[in-house]
């Protein structure tokens, strides 16, 4: 019994020290962010985009390490969910918000700036809203995936103008209460989303290491994931309405 208990608090204190690490992960993502910012200022958009695109992927896959290692039991004086939101605010809005305005992107002068604050003004209220991520594992409002929208704006290479009213367009999502995938999450059609997720990324990842000509075909191809998620989400904020109102339904009438 006694030799027992120090072998069970030793590996209580490894966990606890994995837990730490995981914050630690977390926590790194912030300097990817601030390498896209770097890069962007030197006009390597592509390396920014590669850093931003480093960033999702730790954003990925820390919720996983820590939901499985139970971070929140082990570490319960420090908020993992407000340190992921920090960093989260910084790689998938700052960052990407420079980058646009440093690429002309945006309109010049003021509007572009309009603009640039549009998104940031946007997502720091979609960021604040205690209800952003739901009970049943989906983001209310739009998920302020600004990284990918600069990607794919970048790729398409439009105009200033019209990159505007799409960007003013997702920024007004934000305050419209529709629920969006969380794509490690959300249950219904999660295996789906996963698979088609993967092979999005490799396709993304094949663009980053050719986006100085990025073939087309490919982009559209992965822009059809895009295309699958805004539409899914859609369907199914719609299927849980309507599930919700007949519960509803029913248990008035019991």
């Amino acid at each position: 019994m006694a030799a027992t208990q120090p072998r069970s608090s030793a590996n209580e204190t490894m966990l606890k020290v994995l837990a730490w690490a995981v914050h630690a992960y977390t926590a790194s993502g912030a300097l990817m962010g601030l390498l896209a910012i770097e890069l962007a200022a030197e006009h390597r958009f592509r390396g920014s985009f590669v850093m931003m695109a480093v960033a999702t992927a730790i954003d990925s896959s820390d919720g996983v390490l820590a939901r499985r290692l139970q971070v929140k039991a082990r570490v319960p004086n420090f908020d993992g969910a407000l340190l992921d939101n920090i960093v989260d605010y910084l790689t998938y809005v700052i960052a990407p918000a420079y980058l646009m305005l440093s690429a002309g992107m945006l309109p010049a002068g003021a509007w572009g700036y309009a603009v640039a604050a549009a998104v940031l003004l946007s997502s720091a209220y979609g960021f604040c809203q205690t209800n952003a991520k739901t009970p049943d594992h989906y983001f209310l409002g739009f998920p302020s995936y600004w990284n990918l929208v600069a990607f794919y704006l970048y790729c398409f290479g439009l105009r200033p103008a019209l990159n505007a009213a799409i960007l003013l367009g997702f920024a007004a999502m934000v305050f419209v209460p529709i629920k969006y995938i969380y794509p490690s999450r959300t249950e219904l059609l999660r295996r789906l989303t996963i698979t088609l997720g993967i092979i999005w990324a490799a396709l993304i990842a094949y663009l980053l290491a050719t986006l100085q000509s990025p073939n087309h075909f490919v982009v559209w191809l992965s822009f059809s994931f895009i295309g699958y998620y805004l539409i899914m989400s859609i369907v199914l904020h719609a299927w849980t309405a309507w599930v919700l109102h007949r519960t509803r339904t029913d248990e008035r009438q019991a």
